[in-house]
């Protein structure tokens, strides 16, 4: 797959990142840049330090050290709701959904952020709340249509197979209106004919939205298809950073993480 260009400004830079549970050492000393308009990959062995880099970028951790700038505002110390309303948008590994409620009822969850009108108006649903309703219900009927989710969008999310959870787990992301998507693992557990609609999509997204995307992904042959740029961590330290090629000739990431030359 050809890319164009990018920008050299970063949308997100962390400078020496670190994180401690105890005596553990999560991640030490990590420093990345995200690029304006980049799939970018963080790749390495379980136990890396890999969703712990995402969690401490949408605030679920703080680090004890380093810093986290979102085009020059500090996210270092932020909560979680404060780093979405900015428009950093995350997907789990574990999904997090709502198992009780439809897939409908949950992209449209994620529409809260953007509400404006209070609780007495929502229970009252007339004027302005009519139509504000009416704006964020479009906005998520246009997502279904996206990732063709419309065979579903009425079932208990909690019934949906694996594959197509993580599909609704993506879609309320996207639901938010993102500046930047976070993608933990999107496709673990899938086959190969989900990976490669899962693949498709996040494709879609980022020709549609123009929005950066950090991705965590184990299936290497879908990281080299699909991302601009990777970052290898291994024992929570970063091991190396490039291109795709650059990345899979390297004999440190070969030895640490894909295996035998």
């Amino acid at each position: 797959m050809s890319h164009r260009q990018h920008e050299n400004r970063p949308v997100i830079r962390v400078r020496r990142l670190s994180l401690r549970f105890g005596g553990l050492e999560a991640l030490s000393n990590v420093s990345v840049d995200v690029q304006e308009g980049e799939i970018l990959a963080i790749i390495g062995p379980n136990g890396a330090g890999k969703t712990c880099f995402l969690n401490c970028i949408n605030g679920f951790y703080h680090p004890y050290e380093g810093e986290i700038l979102y085009r020059d505002k500090d996210l270092t110390r932020l909560k979680p709701h404060k780093i979405a309303a900015l428009g950093l948008a995350r997907t789990f590994q574990n999904i997090e959904l709502f198992s009780g409620l439809t897939a409908l009822d949950n992209l449209m969850s994620a529409r809260h952020i953007h509400m404006r009108h209070g609780a007495l108006l929502g229970c009252l649903f007339f004027g302005p709340t009519r139509k504000e309703e009416i704006a964020h219900r479009e906005r998520v009927e246009e997502v279904i249509d996206l990732l063709e989710m419309e065979s579903i969008r009425k079932k208990t999310v909690g019934s949906l197979p694996y594959g197509q959870r993580k599909k609704v787990d993506l879609a309320r992301a996207l639901c938010m209106d993102p500046a930047l998507l976070l993608l933990d693992e999107p496709m673990a557990g899938m086959n190969v004919e989900e990976k490669e609609d899962m693949a498709r999509f996040i494709l879609d997204v980022y020709e549609l939205k123009k929005i950066p995307i950090v991705l965590i992904e184990h299936d290497m042959d879908v990281v080299m298809d699909i991302c601009h740029r990777i970052v290898v961590l291994d024992f929570g330290r970063k091991l190396a950073e490039g291109r795709a090629q650059d990345i899979k000739d390297d004999e440190r990431v070969i030895r640490a993480y894909l295996g035998e030359a």
